[in-house]
């Protein structure tokens, strides 16, 4: 099964244009999702989602159209939005009992099996019987995995799942994420760039609305290594050198600004930099945004 999205667009009543033709085909296994705040990655997935509307395009998931059977797209769904709230005072336990009914399983003892199954399998089963208030960052994101889990769906969305989780959390997130993709479709939409390049096989960076870039991470790599060089200058020559090079990152290292810069040939005074995903996501995003600014 495939999610294919054809030309879709999206503007927003304040004028804001979300989604500009996007085109992106995705198939089963883990597709990460990578782009700036603002760039249009939650619009997308709340689209997909069917919690809004698009203004042109069309989505499918295998046969259905996404934009027009909502009921029989959310079957099949499975759904962690960015920011969930959680009811403080009820269980793990009969939250997920109240949502598997939501999603149609009326057997009691069948919602009894699946929900427990689930509460294993996200690393929650100890605390089954604790309200939700009590649980930390990382337990509330794996319990929002487990409720997106109900039902077998074909086609999971998880929007910033790792962001403000601590190392240990999010290594967690990451194997059970890695579990999950095996035999479903799992977009991961985040900002973070290790996390796509740990995780998946296929994806896509989105700017402004626009998907600049998408293919197997290695790939994207491979097509930057031998144009990254880097260089350590003063703070205050970061102005001037941007004027003569086209520079993709900087970073602060013991009191020195490290700068990236993307060229064919090798500048003079710079090293060579063993090019990783992060390389290409700021040479994409500097790429359109100097267009933008021309």
């Amino acid at each position: 099964m495939e999610l294919t999205i054809q030309n879709l667009s999206k503007t927003y009543s304040n004028g804001v244009q979300a989604l500009k033709d996007v085109n992106l085909t995705i198939g089963q296994g883990m597709f990460g999702l990578l782009g700036p705040n603002g760039a249009g990655k939650s619009s997308l997935m709340r689209t997909i989602a069917t919690l809004q509307e698009a203004d042109s395009g069309s989505v499918t998931l295998g046969s259905l159209n996404v934009l027009r059977n909502k009921t029989d797209v959310r079957k099949v769904l499975g759904y962690l939005p960015q920011e969930f709230g959680v009811y403080p005072r009820v269980t793990a336990e009969t939250m997920l009992d109240h949502i598997a009914s939501l999603k149609g399983i009326a057997n009691s003892r069948e919602r009894q099996v699946i929900v427990q199954g689930l509460l294993e399998k996200v690393n929650l089963a100890h605390v089954r019987k604790k309200n939700l208030g009590t649980f930390s960052g990382g337990m509330k994101q794996r319990f929002g995995i487990a409720q997106a889990l109900i039902g077998n769906p074909k086609l999971i969305i998880v929007d910033e799942p790792t962001a403000g989780l601590d190392p240990a959390e999010r290594n967690r997130f990451h194997n059970l994420l890695s579990e999950i993709g095996e035999n479903t479709i799992v977009i991961l939409s985040t900002h973070i760039v290790e996390d796509v390049t740990n995780l998946c096989s296929d994806m896509a960076i989105i700017c402004l609305g626009e998907v600049i870039a998408q293919g197997n991470p290695n790939a994207l790599v491979a097509e930057v290594q031998g144009k990254i060089w880097k260089k350590f200058i003063e703070k205050t020559d970061l102005e001037a050198t941007r004027a003569e090079h086209r520079v993709i990152s900087t970073q602060l290292k013991s009191g020195k600004t490290q700068i990236h810069v993307y060229a064919d040939e090798q500048p003079t005074g710079f090293e060579a930099v063993e090019a990783d995903l992060e390389d290409v996501y700021f040479s994409k995003i500097t790429e359109r945004m100097d267009v933008v600014t021309v």
